[in-house]
């Protein structure tokens, strides 16, 4: 089960720190990819999403809800060929000072008792991963997008029937209403299944 954006082992990232000239940047892939049986799954461990206005409406005792979608393009960056869109719900414990997150998408579970990059973990870890229907050597990239959710928007992605789909990718479609809604993006590729 190997992590890949760029496959890199201690000793060459030891090499490669000795040898880079002064004031070169080893930069560490920010989304990370793995192969988990016939499907992909990421990563993001320097992606903090649990900060500015949400930490505070958290620490307001509001819920803040999380919507991140995964794409999956082939041949390159823009032919997207499959998306995946998870939503999670997270809430504070005022007295333990711990978060509470909860995935909402199917299959839905929860985790308590988390610290902030605890959670950050368990909600990257809890998206639904994606089926690798690729042969071995053909390109592909796969892009994490995440938005912190308006709460104006809640009402018209949440409905009756469950989860409105179309109305989440048209949120991600467009740019945030709101300046200062939170939102991140991270991509890796080119990659390979035979590299992963």
């Amino acid at each position: 089960m190997a992590w890949s954006a760029r496959l890199i082992t201690r000793r060459q990232l030891l090499a490669s720190a000795i040898a880079a000239p002064v004031g070169w940047s080893l930069a560490v892939p920010r989304l990370l990819i793995r192969r988990e049986g016939e499907n992909l799954r990421i990563s993001a461990p320097q992606v903090r999403f649990i900060t500015g206005k949400s930490l505070e409406r958290l620490k307001n005792a509001t819920s803040v809800s999380f919507v991140f979608q995964i794409s999956l393009s082939l041949d390159s960056a823009v032919n997207v060929v499959s998306r995946k869109v998870d939503r999670f719900v997270l809430s504070y414990d005022l007295w333990e000072e711990k978060f509470k997150a909860t995935r909402l998408t199917p299959p839905i579970a929860s985790m308590e008792h988390l610290s902030v990059p605890a959670a950050e973990a368990w909600c990257l870890n809890e998206v639904v991963p994606i089926p690798a229907a690729l042969t071995e050597s053909r390109p592909f990239w796969i892009k994490l997008e995440l938005r912190a959710e308006d709460p104006k928007e809640s009402a018209a992605i949440v409905g009756e029937p469950g989860i409105n789909l179309t109305r989440l990718v048209e949120i991600f479609s467009r740019p945030p209403r709101n300046q200062q809604q939170q939102r991140w993006l991270e991509s890796a590729g080119p990659l390979r299944l035979q590299d992963l």
